[in-house]
């Protein structure tokens, strides 16, 4: 595997087993295309890091946080969700160690998003495995658990679509609702654009890779533009 080096300076951590590293980097599309390779994907070890932290992200939000139950379940859930883990992976430059198929690598719309959160899961797992359990704790405290100041601060912790209606009904004494304004993409893997409308005035747009999801982004969008956030 080339750069096993740079991925280990940039996960702050020197594997013991290369294998266990080599098989988080490791997409199952990788050996689809090359059968007479004798190695694992990664879906084991990303079973075994969506576990790890989750345990790590409930100890840390318990041990520091007197807040309801709800609310750090809010938390909880915004920063083990997809897009974070997502992120995670981009602001690390982790695709490019990543094992995949072409035609995978081709695929930039939803299924990249998703391809990057297991895989920054399976290196969770990884991680685990070859070093224990505080070494991948601070990793995880480092690059996921640091969110959550932005994210109470930007309350997207919170249902964005019902926190607006909230907001709009308190401020404007009116419901709001939705359009879709353009569908783009093959049906695998379409891109919806949402308005959020109240009354006849557009507030904000959304895109997402489904109706709901659009609405939700367009509801994001819409509590920055009203400064209800």
């Amino acid at each position: 595997m080339q750069n096993k080096k740079s991925i280990e300076e940039i996960l702050g951590v020197k594997f013991n087993n290369q294998d266990l590293l080599e098989e988080a980097l490791t997409h199952r599309s990788y050996l689809n295309e090359h059968r007479n390779v004798n190695k694992k994907h990664n879906e084991r070890l990303e079973f075994l890091g969506d576990a790890v932290l989750e345990l790590v992200v409930t100890e840390h939000l318990f041990n520091n946080y007197a807040n309801q139950e709800g609310e750090l379940t809010n938390w909880r859930a915004a920063l083990v969700k997809g897009d974070t883990l997502a992120k995670v992976a981009d602001e690390l430059e982790l695709e490019q160690f990543l094992q995949m198929s072409k035609g995978e690598s081709l695929d930039q719309g939803r299924a990249r998003k998703y391809r990057l959160a297991n895989m920054t899961e399976a290196v969770i797992g990884a991680m685990y495995l070859d070093q224990g359990y505080e070494p991948v704790q601070k990793f995880i405290i480092d690059n996921i658990i640091s969110r959550l100041d932005d994210i109470i601060k930007n309350k997207t912790y919170l249902d964005a679509k019902s926190y607006f209606q909230q907001k709009t009904q308190e401020e404007l004494h009116v419901t709001p609702h939705y359009e879709v304004l353009s569908e783009e993409g093959p049906d695998h893997d379409k891109i919806f654009r949402v308005g959020v409308f109240v009354g006849e005035e557009k507030i904000a747009e959304g895109e997402g890779a489904s109706k709901q999801e659009a609405q939700r982004t367009a509801a994001q969008n819409g509590l920055q533009v009203k400064n209800w956030v």
